[in-house]
């Protein structure tokens, strides 16, 4: 009979896994010279638009003060959308590092970033278009995962998982678990 206690946890695993997490986020960081400078990107959308334009016949070509004020104004609200989606971001993050920050709490900052952020989470099942159907037997469906849809253009961001199930009250031949009363027999 051996008398070895369970080993204790020492924590040791988990110092291992956070320091190759910090590793591999290190060579994620961007480097300041890998950042997108919006002059640059512009200087490079006005040359290539300036070669295809070219091509274009004179009558319909528009002029080159045209081309460059509609590229920067894309060029910048591009930029603009990127500011506010790492904003969102950071906020989110924000929220997990909060002391105290309970998994639910993370969720539902999630969710209100997401709300705000135009985004519908579909949970019911009622809505079937925005659905597949990934698993299980019966005539009705359970939420594996939400469906969510952008609110602006209805478009459907990621499609959500329905597992089938039976519907309580009825067996897996399809029958109802309840019995006619008309066909029930009274015993004296």
């Amino acid at each position: 009979m051996s008398s070895m206690a369970p080993k204790k946890p020492t924590g040791l695993k988990a110092r291992r896994e956070a320091r190759a997490w910090k590793a591999e986020m290190e060579l994620r960081t961007y480097r300041p010279e890998q950042l997108l400078n919006p002059a640059e990107l512009l200087a490079q959308f006005t040359e290539r638009a300036r070669e295809l334009l070219e091509q274009v016949p004179d009558a319909h070509r528009p002029s080159s003060a045209e081309v460059t004020s509609a590229l920067r104004q894309a060029v910048l609200e591009a930029f603009r959308t990127r500011e506010q989606y790492v904003a969102r971001l950071v906020e989110t993050d924000v929220t997990g590092w909060e002391a105290g920050t309970s998994a639910m709490s993370l969720r539902r900052a999630i969710r209100t970033s997401l709300v705000d952020s135009g985004v519908r989470v579909v949970e019911s099942s009622d809505e079937r278009e925005h659905f597949v159907v990934v698993e299980g037997e019966g005539d009705g469906f359970e939420v594996v995962r939400p469906a969510y849809v952008d609110q602006a253009t209805g478009k459907l961001i990621l499609s959500g998982q329905l597992r089938r199930v039976f519907v309580p009250g009825q067996r897996a031949d399809g029958e109802t678990g309840v019995q006619d009363a008309t066909t029930t027999e009274e015993k004296p």
